[in-house]
């Protein structure tokens, strides 16, 4: 049975409304929480940024359910650091915490002032930081020099089993690269059959059998004009092509570029409905392809209330 997770969103929540979520999620029935690692909200509404990893410990705490975290390894987060973090998560919370790693976004990885480099390095860079992780929480001892160096570093704190290391895509290009080597895939729910090829291709590139988990972009409300609202007022500068999203780095950027988003451009990206019904149809298509997890992030202000009909209308119907 395919889980579905409740996406725990640090750019428009303080971590402390976070964790009162969490708890609501798994009394609602959610199977998971997920959440991304930020420096920087996309935007001034949105208005928070905490902490992921200083936050998991204590929603992890407070939760009996698996969390994942999609983090970007490089100047940022060396990804010795991020390997010792998710050891220690792990080593504390046996058998709950997944790692999805991303080649990032400048908004968050500009900030140490190092030259922001294309996709192509790095991808490089996210290839090497993966080896690293993943040698580092196996036990090994690791020195490296690439895009990343790392000098005889060892993790002297480590789990029982490893936690699971996925790679994030959003292009089919990126996700038959990543099919080789991560061992699941994190993507996002884009047009469906975008969504079936860029999930096809990451199966033909050798990750057939391997975890696929789709982040789901939606705005319910109770009301219809309510959920388009939302959705415009915290998600229209999340709509725009990949490559603008890795490479703008200001929340001021990313809105004068999105000033002028639309209902046709933002309905591609994001399920706007007050119709629960509808939200069954859309998430029972992103089923359909067999992947193992759906993240839902109600991308406009209203969790409670999204948390609250869902459990009653919606996880009845896609389970």
């Amino acid at each position: 049975m395919s889980q579905i997770l409740f996406h725990a969103s640090h750019e428009q929540f303080r971590p402390s409304e976070l964790l009162d979520y969490v708890v609501l999620a798994q009394r609602a029935g959610f199977d998971g929480i997920h959440s991304s690692d930020h420096f920087q909200p996309w935007n001034e509404r949105q208005g928070e940024s905490g902490h992921s990893f200083s936050w998991l410990g204590a929603a992890m705490q407070a939760s009996t359910l698996p969390f994942g975290l999609i983090c970007a390894p490089g100047p940022r987060h060396h990804p010795a650091m991020i390997a010792q973090a998710a050891a220690t998560l792990t080593e504390l919370f046996p058998g709950r915490f997944w790692l999805a790693l991303g080649s990032g976004e400048a908004i968050n990885e500009q900030i140490t002032g190092h030259h922001w480099p294309s996709k192509v390095t790095r991808n490089e860079r996210l290839f090497e930081s993966f080896n690293i992780i993943r040698r580092l929480l196996e036990g090994k001892t690791v020195t490296y020099q690439g895009h990343v160096c790392v000098k005889e570093a060892r993790l002297y704190t480590l789990p029982r089993e490893r936690p699971p290391l996925y790679g994030a895509a959003i292009t089919e290009e990126t996700a038959h690269w990543l099919g080789s080597w991560a061992e699941g895939l994190l993507t996002i729910n884009h047009p469906y059959e975008k969504l079936k090829r860029v999930i096809r291709q990451f199966r033909e590139g050798g990750g057939n059998g391997k975890p696929v988990y789709v982040k789901v972009q939606l705005s319910y409300s109770r009301d219809e004009t309510e959920a388009y609202t939302g959705a415009l007022d915290q998600w229209r500068t999340n709509v725009l092509d990949s490559s603008m999203l890795a490479e703008l780095w200001k929340p001021e950027q990313f809105e004068a570029i999105s000033a002028f988003v639309g209902p046709d451009e933002l309905r591609q990206s994001v399920n706007i409905s007050s119709h629960l019904r509808q939200h069954v149809e859309w998430l029972n298509r992103y089923l359909s392809l067999g992947v193992d997890g759906l993240i839902l992030h109600n991308v406009n202000r209203e969790q409670r209330t999204f948390i609250t009909d869902f459990s009653k209308y919606v996880l009845p119907e896609i389970r």
